[in-house]
């Protein structure tokens, strides 16, 4: 697994994410996460994307002042995602890669569509004590199959309606919380090789630099229009690791269409 062309697909990979969310605070753990998934597979793009994706959210979860805020608001989403996760990630030991792939085409898809299409999403009020939790075990759930916390976690974080810094401090911690569960669940299931852990270690460097490249032009590009562009390429990135999953015999068998 360490060949030359693998250490290229992960630096370019997190160079591109990491540029990402340098200039608009999120989105390096989805755009690494789909291309390596495109290029590697899904079992070892979710393992590769561990220690970048955490670290890069330990940071941006200790900026802003509202922790224990964020941690008590959160509490129950994120409890109930660690559990929905390590129960995933045990299907996902046994289970086959290139549907699971497909079903991480589905949400990144479902993800970028609702962003460019329905921007804003009515706010949970009085049931977020009850709805959060149910969010997510299911957003663990997914996590736990896919390596994606995106849906429906991050729409329903956006739909609470906090003030943008807040938001940006409480993604970071939830998603910090929910990249340790994936990592202990991974870890647990034999899913985190130390092959691994050593490319996902060295993936640092290239998700830093781009993220402190993406900040330092954050002022010099349209914010709405980057964004944009970035969901329209995440969607057109969804729908090819669908189509490639579908062109797989045993993704087509379960669904019937051989």
């Amino acid at each position: 697994m360490l060949s030359t062309e693998t250490l290229l697909i992960i630096t370019l990979t997190f160079l591109m994410s990491g540029f990402v969310k340098g200039v608009i605070g999120l989105g390096l753990p989805s755009v690494s996460l789909a291309l390596l998934t495109a290029t590697l597979g899904l079992k070892d793009a979710m393992a590769i994307i561990i220690i970048p994706t955490f670290c890069t959210n330990v940071l941006q979860g200790l900026v802003g002042g509202h922790f224990k805020l964020v941690t008590k608001k959160f509490a129950t989403l994120m409890i109930t995602a660690a559990i929905g996760t390590w129960f995933a990630a045990g299907i996902l030991a046994k289970s086959e890669a290139a549907l699971l792939s497909g079903l991480l085409g589905f949400s990144i898809c479902s993800y970028a569509s609702v962003s460019l299409f329905t921007p804003q999403i009515s706010p949970p009020g009085k049931h977020e004590p009850w709805l959060s939790p149910i969010i997510g075990a299911f957003s663990g759930f997914l996590t736990g199959l896919t390596g994606s916390f995106i849906m429906p976690g991050v729409i329903y974080m956006q739909a609470v309606g906090l003030p943008r810094d807040l938001l940006i401090q409480a993604m970071g911690v939830v998603f910090t919380a929910a990249t340790l569960g994936l990592a202990i669940s991974l870890g647990g299931h034999d899913l985190l090789p130390f092959d691994t852990v050593v490319l996902s270690t060295i993936a640092l460097i290239p998700a830093f630099a781009g993220m402190w490249f993406g900040q330092k032009i954050r002022k010099r590009i349209p914010e709405a229009q980057f964004r944009q562009v970035f969901f329209i390429g995440l969607l057109l990135l969804g729908l090819y690791i669908i189509i490639r999953a579908l062109l797989r015999d045993e993704v087509r068998q379960f669904l019937g269409l051989i």
